[in-house]
């Protein structure tokens, strides 16, 4: 059974085959501008401590000032990393990126990447994923610790900031406490997007409960569904609205020609038809070749079918994938009180 579809978003890794990010900036600032050119919602980028290579955070800090619309996720890994330095790097590039910042949650596993750190041994993945599912939400509370009008900068007075509108997560989790606030401003998009690997449990549980994007890795339309379905029901446990969690189905792609280009529309148009997934991740076998193939033959089919944006309506990655801009949390309940 068929059903309406809403509207397509689309976004690409630009990991290379190897794993090892270039430290060429013209390399990746040249991709970006290729994915905005395609007015993709978002463009993400992996890291791990024990890969070669520039910090894909750093990385995409220096593609903000390049491009003007396109989202930027890093993978940000939360094991053996304090959950407060990373909640201040994400808001720093939804600054420098005034608005089109998001963070993929990572996480480590392995004793290598442990003594790297030398601060604990490594745990397994029930252990790492519940810790990461605490620093996203502490992140967010720090997020939420500056209100939107907190800043004053009266010179007159000599006054930086409204106290009273600063305020303390006083967060404790299973490995770390946080205090707050923040040292940084409250981000332009209230709080930067959450993305999520929700392929496997327990990923998926914290995408639930915390992501805005969650990203799968499936084979077919209905294991896809299936997996949507899933998500969404334990968005609503957790008392989220789940029409707020955008579920993309993370492909792999290798394109050759424009008759795969123009196939790769036909997948896509099919799966969507079929409420297969919001939105579609798609994976590049040969970054340099694939996203050109896709940007000059997979999307003009996909516009001409109605099915992607011609133009970026708005200016953040929260609009680009419809999601309203949070109020913060203290705000609310110091309004209430």
């Amino acid at each position: 059974m068929s059903v309406t579809p809403s509207p397509l978003h689309l976004a690409v890794a630009l990991d290379p085959p190897d794993g090892r990010i270039p430290c060429d900036a013209g390399h990746h600032i040249a991709l970006a501008r290729l994915a905005e050119r395609g007015t993709l919602d978002f463009l993400t980028l992996g890291d791990g401590f024990a890969g070669p290579g520039p910090d894909a955070l750093a990385v995409l800090a220096r593609i903000a000032p390049a491009t003007e619309r396109i989202g930027l996720l890093p993978t940000v890994t939360t094991t053996h990393t304090e959950p407060f330095h990373v909640s201040t790097a994400v808001a720093t590039l939804d600054w420098v990126s005034r608005g089109r910042a998001g963070w993929t949650v990572g996480v480590s596993t392995t004793e290598a990447e442990a003594a790297l750190t030398g601060r604990r041994p490594a745990a397994p993945p029930a252990d790492v994923w519940r810790e990461a599912g605490e620093a996203a939400e502490v992140a967010a509370r720090l997020w939420d610790s500056w209100e939107d009008d907190a800043e004053i900068r009266d010179r007159a007075t000599g006054r930086f900031i409204d106290r009273d509108k600063l305020h303390h997560v006083d967060f404790t989790g299973s490995a770390f406490s946080v205090r707050g606030p923040s040292t940084v401003p409250r981000p332009p998009q209230g709080r930067p997007a959450i993305a999520v690997d929700a392929t496997e449990d327990p990923a998926r549980q914290v995408a639930a409960e915390h992501a805005d994007i969650a990203l799968v890795r499936v084979e077919d339309p209905a294991t896809a569904r299936a997996v949507r379905e899933d998500l969404r029901h334990r968005a609503r446990t957790h008392g989220r609205d789940p029409g707020l969690l955008r579920v993309f189905a993370s492909l792999p792609v290798e394109l050759y020609d424009s008759g795969d280009a123009a196939g790769l529309a036909d997948l896509i148009g099919d799966w969507r038809a079929h409420g297969a997934a919001d939105g579609f991740h798609l994976r590049p076998a040969d970054p340099g070749r694939d996203l050109t193939l896709l940007v000059d033959g997979t999307v003009p089919v996909l516009r001409d079918r109605g099915l992607l944006r011609r133009v970026y309506e708005g200016a953040t990655l929260r609009a680009h994938l419809g999601l309203p801009r949070p109020a913060s949390r203290y705000a609310l309940a110091r309004e209430t009180a």
